[in-house]
């Protein structure tokens, strides 16, 4: 990294970790991306199954689909291509395998682009009404005006799911503090990999199956007692 590089990481980084916070109003603590169905079902029941439901999603599908789709958000929004923009946006609202992940990125996208509205962000308005618009097309957007480098803000959107799931296994399993900083901490190098995969993979490569979230996702719908949304 040479030294402008390294200063433009340092300025930008703020603003990269309030993106990342669980303070950003979006409201992501309210889903648990079908994991509490799966601690419901017994498929997840302590902490080495869940660092085998979180690390095994976050290899098989964010590797293989959200990260290398948020790489060509990220790289629309630089070039002003909107087109390209609502294209990978539509291709990444059609691959959520259940009706409640689709709710679930929209209402996330759909709160992104409020609060990047009435922070000044004009490109983020024409998104504030859509239907179909997903988080990560909002966090791109964000990334590109504020600079971030992109293999670091594909890393921070990586990171925010990963940091997500535990805190809902933490609740849900559950599982004590330490158990749960052991997961972050297992999820670190897997994660630099995805990204790594995610910012070379072909287009022709994009895409991925996971049947036990989609069938988790959808079970969920009617699941008797829930604590989270999805």
């Amino acid at each position: 990294m040479n030294a402008r590089s390294g200063e433009s990481l340092f300025l930008s980084l703020p603003r990269l970790l309030q993106l990342c916070s669980p303070a950003l109003p979006v409201g992501a603590y309210a889903y648990s991306q079908g994991l509490e169905c799966a601690v419901e079902r017994g498929w997840v029941r302590d902490e080495a199954s869940a660092g085998d439901w979180i690390l095994g999603l976050l290899q098989q599908n964010l590797q293989r689909l959200d990260l290398p789709i948020f790489v060509r958000l990220y790289q629309g929004w630089q070039a002003a291509h909107a087109d390209e923009v609502r294209r990978w946006n539509a291709r990444l609202y059609a691959s959520r395998e259940a009706a409640e992940l689709q709710r679930e990125d929209a209402q996330l996208g759909a709160a992104l682009a409020r609060l990047l509205t009435d922070l000044g962000m004009a490109e983020a308005t024409l998104w504030r009404g859509a239907s179909r618009g997903c988080f990560a097309t909002l966090f791109s957007l964000a990334a590109v005006k504020w600079a971030i480098p992109l293999p670091v803000a594909t890393t921070g959107l990586g990171w925010t799911w990963i940091e997500n799931q535990v805190t809902a296994a933490t609740r849900l399993v559950p599982l004590g503090q330490t158990a749960s900083q052991r997961l972050l901490v297992a999820a670190t190098p897997v994660l630099m990999d995805a990204v790594h995969a995610a910012l070379t993979l072909p287009d022709e490569d994009i895409g991925a199956a996971a049947p036990g979230l989609a069938l988790a996702g959808a079970l969920h719908e009617t699941q008797y007692s829930r604590l989270f949304r999805s």
